[in-house]
């Protein structure tokens, strides 16, 4: 759980206002998932999931769900045992000792190769996302000679769980965000952070376009990805060998969506290429 100081903070000598404070801000783990397999119903899984930790949705509430989970009920599984690999596949695997079949199935998941080097292979997926293997997991994936794929279109993944859990705990839609998050590293850093690559019901930046900063200052460009920063606090609570793939994340004062025809999910998170400085 993460609280804020009771004590209204100080900066360059006087008190930011009390409704800049934010209130306290729960992350909660949702335990005893069973293993996930396709065709399951995810949604009724999850809000089984509430029972047994005395919870019920309230307005305002975030769900954050890994996307192994979604893509295991999806079908979005491969067996090894029925690729066979390139010659290329076969050349680089040998090249750096990896399993070439595996390979195979990350040089059909990619768009393009960003970087190969090193027996590091950065590509970039079908939906824009530029990460190790694109996404393509061979952890956690259920059975031996398995491979995970990404969820096909994860934002309407996120789209379809949510409402389907609404219905579930019968609350109105409007007042749920539903965050798909997956593992990702981070250039210029070490170590990985989870991200979404999936969202509904919830504007994915926190815009403060227009605002003005204590001393006068008018913010121009600062954007916060508010469903990155959800992603990665579900996290604290999931952790990578703890079997909890789902986290509700309560408190958070989140942008909602000027209507529900309007849903943009984590697709504008993906930089377009003519903006793209690194390209």
């Amino acid at each position: 759980m993460v609280r804020p100081d009771p004590v209204a903070p100080r900066e360059a000598g006087r008190a930011v206002p009390s409704s800049a404070v934010q209130k306290a801000v729960r992350v909660i783990p949702l335990p005893g998932l069973p293993e996930v397999s396709p065709g399951d119903d995810l949604a009724a899984l999850i809000h089984a999931a509430l029972v047994p930790s005395d919870l019920s949705l309230e307005d305002g509430d975030v769900l954050v769900v890994t996307s192994k989970i979604v893509s295991k009920s999806e079908g979005r599984l491969v067996q090894l045992d029925a690729i066979e690999p390139s010659p290329f596949a076969t050349q680089w695997a040998t090249q750096f000792n990896k399993d070439p079949r595996h390979i195979e199935v990350v040089l059909r998941e990619s768009a393009r190769i960003a970087r190969m080097d090193h027996g590091v292979l950065i590509a970039q997926t079908h939906h824009g996302f530029i990460c190790a293997n694109a996404g393509v997991d061979a952890s956690n994936s259920g059975a031996p000679g398995q491979l995970v794929l990404l969820p096909e279109d994860s934002d309407a993944s996120a789209r379809r769980l949510r409402a389907a859990l609404a219905r579930a705990a019968g609350v109105d839609p409007a007042g749920l965000a539903m965050v798909i998050s997956d593992t990702f590293g981070r250039a210029w850093r070490g170590g990985q952070t989870n991200i979404a690559i999936g969202a509904s019901g919830i504007q994915p930046f926190q815009g403060y376009h227009g605002q003005t900063d204590p001393e006068g200052h008018t913010l121009r460009a600062t954007s916060i990805a508010i469903v990155d920063e959800l992603a990665a606090a579900a996290e604290l609570v999931m952790g990578k060998l703890d079997r909890v793939p789902v986290a509700l994340i309560r408190g958070v004062s989140w942008p909602r969506l000027a209507s529900p025809d309007e849903d943009p999910g984590a697709a504008p998170l993906v930089r377009a290429a003519e903006r793209d400085l690194f390209r």
